[in-house]
């Protein structure tokens, strides 16, 4: 176990995990799927034994600190519960757990603004053992210097690099988003002592970046995100067919596409035509979208926006879909895709690398660029003798959903890596080549 060193008898903290994003993720009712990350990293070191794992946060000002663990223990069960039970994002109608969680996680951001915890991780990063600071989120990888300061203290830095969308797909992204995470990458190339990733594919569009690195690529480990356990909800689902198209409402996710193929299918088959739930909520840069969704009448009734839902409702509307449509010109894993096969539903997918490692050979994958295409294929799932959709439930019975086990044992073994190579001397990894996820070749002693 990566987590556990014996010292004369005695084991030792090892890792220091960064909780900063949870603290903020209060302010919105339904988490994003970093959030989920972040949520099941508190629970797996919440887990360790206190000795072995400790917590820390970047404060408003932006210097970090250690984090109570009761009070992060409380805060994760109570957002936990708010996510899955829901409420508004805001106002007196708010569910009583999300307003326990805000409570809770002001009173811990007001700690930190004030300089309480600082001592106590300074003394954890003063440890001969030099444990290694892991990041789950992007949310402080933008602050260079104070990460740099860490790493002097004598922590080891290892962060997640979910995916490389706003230097690879900038067209879809806000500038000043671009600009953040060309910040982050420079700080990941400067100072990550290992690196973890969720797919193969963000391995190999993060190798590019340490072309001139002079330490070179540090030891990188792809470890797919791993889903809860859940049984498909029953009972309440409409009774004529529909479809879910699952993520926020912006460009990337290519919503556009699914709104123009369903004005044609009601002016072809009127009220015959099949529904298509959006489950999301809105994004930036899309003002044709919206205009579709607010003024376009022949799609009123039939295309419905349910905005961000929480956990329950949304897995509930999801098991009863005719299939799930991922119509995404870019991804760097695909959660809601693991999410439909985890329940058993077929799913229509973009033809990318890292869909494809997360479905396997189940889904049905079409360009996102081919309307033609997607408007068969959705016309065919929902008849209810579709061939295509009866072929796609017969390979779903042989795909395993995955697991946060193996995500943190795949974790666990780039610790040991990193833990056992001198500070500042990361060994080189090549990305994978293949979209299979695999460990890359061993660091030099």
């Amino acid at each position: 176990m990566a987590t556990r060193i014996e010292a004369a008898g005695t084991s030792t903290l090892r890792v220091i995990l960064d909780v900063s994003r949870l603290l903020f993720s209060v302010s919105r009712a339904t988490p994003s799927g970093i959030d989920r990350v972040e949520m099941a990293y508190v629970r797996h070191w919440s887990a360790q034994p206190e000795a072995e794992c400790g917590f820390a946060a970047q404060s408003l000002w932006g210097w970090f600190a250690a984090v109570d663990r009761a009070a992060l223990g409380e805060l994760a069960a109570t957002l936990s519960e708010a996510w899955t039970l829901g409420g508004t994002s805001a106002g007196p109608t708010a569910a009583p757990a999300l307003r326990r969680a805000r409570g809770l996680a002001v009173a811990m951001q007001a700690r930190l603004a004030t300089g309480g915890g600082r001592r106590q991780l300074a003394d954890r990063l003063g440890h001969r053992h030099r444990p290694i600071f892991l990041i789950a989120s992007h949310h402080a990888l933008d602050s260079t210097p104070r990460l740099a300061a860490l790493r002097q203290a004598g922590a080891r830095l290892v962060p997640f690099v979910h995916d490389l969308i706003p230097l690879t797909h900038p067209e879809y992204t806000r500038p000043l988003q671009v600009r953040r995470h060309m910040a982050r990458v420079a700080t990941i190339v400067a100072l990550a002592d290992g690196i973890i990733v969720n797919s193969a594919a963000t391995a190999q569009q993060l190798q590019p970046c340490f072309g001139r690195a002079r330490r070179g690529m540090p030891p990188l480990q792809v470890a797919p995100l791993g889903i809860e356990r859940m049984a498909p909800p029953l009972g309440g689902l409409p009774t004529e067919p529909y479809f879910v198209c699952l993520g926020t409402i912006e460009p990337r996710k290519n919503h556009l596409l699914l709104l123009q193929l369903w004005r044609g299918l009601v002016a072809r088959l009127g009220p015959r035509a099949p529904r298509l739930l959006l489950i999301g909520r809105r994004g930036w840069e899309n003002e044709h979208i919206l205009r579709m969704l607010d003024r376009c009448t022949s799609l009123r009734g039939t295309v419905q926006e349910l905005g961000a839902l929480p956990d329950a409702p949304a897995r509930r509307l999801l098991a009863g879909a005719r299939a799930l449509l991922f119509p995404s010109f870019a991804e760097g894993y695909g959660l809601p895709l693991a999410e439909a096969l985890a329940l058993g539903v077929p799913a229509i997918a973009a033809d990318l690398p890292a869909l494809r490692e997360v479905g396997g050979a189940v889904p049905d994958y079409l360009d996102p660029a081919d309307g033609a295409a997607w408007g068969r294929a959705i016309l065919d799932y929902a008849t209810p003798g579709s061939a295509a959709r009866a072929a796609q439930l017969r390979r779903l019975e042989s795909w395993q959903p995955p697991g946060w086990e193996a995500h943190f044992a795949a974790v666990d073994r780039l610790l040991d890596r990193v833990a056992g190579a001198p500070l500042g001397q990361p060994g080189v990894a090549p990305a994978p080549r293949s979209a299979r996820p695999r460990q890359p070749a061993a660091a030099p002693a």
